[in-house]
């Protein structure tokens, strides 16, 4: 019998149903693909164990921490209203309510996909998924009840989970990962943030606001390592402004748990010593491809480092069986795996659709402030091959920046210089991760620096900075 998670809950029999599309996992990357399917008038089966739908962005990831980092943005702002003349005595914050309406938006956002699995007709189980090949899933709900369905199609959606680090093992109280640090009942007074990654700086960012001492610990020489030099140098100068703490090329060997909290210690790569103590430990370091039950084993689907081996259509080595998001080794982004499961749909239902282009995804960091980018940095493109040029802008030339009060950061354009093509943008600032899509759209569009450049853009607006940033290629910005 198959368990519905749609109202009213309980069991109930298919009889004899065959589906042209099963995806197993319901985050942005299995819903999004199911909701496809179902446009292009597919029967779609969605198998998903947790009771929610969602995955883990919708559930413990991008939806909740973008709910933190605006309650911590908009204390901020509250905190200096006085400089718009706006006096407000006494501002404080109600961590409860602020995780009170964390949970309205993640449970909104999850019977939002309930709503539009109705509408769209997808059958769902509220149960685990293993394939029994070929054409064949074998569920299990959450009692041991099991039945098989059949699927002339299947899509692997499953995901990733937390990586255990050794040594650094998570209780849930003194030392969190980030599904634990999202249901804190209150904040600590201080935080040491293992990882300065997307996960980290956006961690740092809430919890540093809320009041905690925060401490960054990166084993590369820089925050956000797979960003633009400048850009990561510009948000460690922001930080420490803030008052968070950076202790970058640093290897963590060994925690301890205190009277008081924690303590690790380890060394730089020029092998000075580190040592560091906190109320809490936040371990946000390292996710794997959550592939636990799928029954991979014997199949033809490859498996590397982890991950399932995919071609360029999501393709895995098995017939009719594709996989998509944080199970391949493809950039684990929410937006990318709902791209990924358009293409493999798509492909299911003969449309012949283009590959997607690995070097247009956007990447977005939620810290204060906020970082986004598209496309090659500076020394990406240096490295390629490319005869580099670069236009910079920064947001404190900006006339919107200053009346909104955020000034730091800049916008950083990378063209090359035979056909001027834009290469890649970098944005630290107010709105990065809204700007952003200016750029993607410009860059598919395979964009010059020129044409970015002559493009109009509406005054007073902080998106004007990306039209003097192209200017500034060719030496032609007007305001700095």
């Amino acid at each position: 019998m198959a368990i519905t998670i749609c109202p009213p809950r309980g069991f109930f029999k298919l009889a004899n149903e065959q589906f042209d599309v099963t995806v197993i996992g319901a985050g942005p990357g299995g819903y999004v693909a199911a909701i496809r399917a179902a446009q292009l008038g597919l029967k779609v089966a969605v198998v998903e164990k947790d009771k929610r739908l969602g995955g883990t962005c919708g559930l413990r990831g991008c939806i909740p921490t973008k709910a933190l980092l605006m309650a911590a943005h908009n204390l901020e702002l509250a905190q200096h209203l006085s400089e718009f003349g706006i006096n407000v005595k006494d501002v404080s914050f109600d961590f409860g309510v602020v995780q009170k309406r964390k949970d309205k938006i993640v449970l909104k956002n999850a019977k939002g996909v309930e709503y539009l699995f109705k509408k769209n007709k997808i059958t769902v189980f509220n149960a685990t998924g293993k394939l029994a090949l070929p054409g064949k899933v074998q569920l299990t709900g959450a009692d041991g009840t099991s039945q098989t369905i059949e699927s002339k199609n299947i899509i692997i959606a499953t995901g990733s989970v937390v990586r255990p680090i050794p040594g650094f093992d998570t209780d849930g109280v003194k030392v969190v990962n980030s599904d634990h640090i999202l249901e804190l009942k209150e904040v600590p007074k201080s935080l040491i943030v293992m990882g300065a990654g997307a996960v980290g700086v956006e961690f740092a960012s809430v919890y540093s606001r809320f009041g905690a001492q925060t401490t960054l610990i990166e084993l590369m020489p820089r925050l956000l390592p797979i960003e633009d030099e400048e850009v990561s140098k510009e948000l460690e100068k922001s930080f420490r402004k803030r008052g968070i703490k950076a202790q970058v090329d640093t290897r963590l060997e060994k925690m301890e748990k205190t009277a008081t909290g924690v303590k690790v210690t380890g060394k730089t790569s020029k092998g000075e010593a580190v040592e560091i103590e906190a109320e809490m430990l936040l371990v946000a370091v390292g996710r794997m491809p959550y592939l636990q039950g799928l029954g991979l084993e014997g199949t033809k689907i490859k498996v590397e480092r982890g991950a399932i081996q995919v071609d360029d259509l999501c393709r895995t080595g098995e017939p009719n069986v594709y996989a998509i998001g944080d199970v391949i080794p493809t950039p684990w982004l929410a937006h990318l795996a709902s791209k990924e499961g358009i293409l493999a749909v798509e492909q299911i239902a003969g449309k012949n659709p283009h590959p997607l282009n690995m070097r247009l995804v956007p990447n977005c960091t939620y810290c204060d402030p906020e970082v986004a980018s598209v496309g090659l940095t500076e020394a990406k493109a240096k490295e390629l091959g490319y005869d580099v040029k670069v236009g910079k802008f920064p947001f404190s030339a900006s006339g919107k920046a200053r009346i909104i009060g955020e000034e730091e950061g800049f916008i950083k354009i990378v063209a090359e210089k035979k056909y001027d093509e834009v290469l890649g943008v970098h944005i630290i600032g107010p709105h990065a991760t809204e700007l952003i899509a200016e750029a993607c759209a410009a860059m598919q569009l395979e964009t010059t620096a020129e044409e970015l450049g002559r493009t109009i853009h509406a005054h007073p607006t902080v998106a004007e900075t990306m039209m003097e940033a192209a200017e500034g290629v060719h030496d032609l910005t007007i305001h700095i």
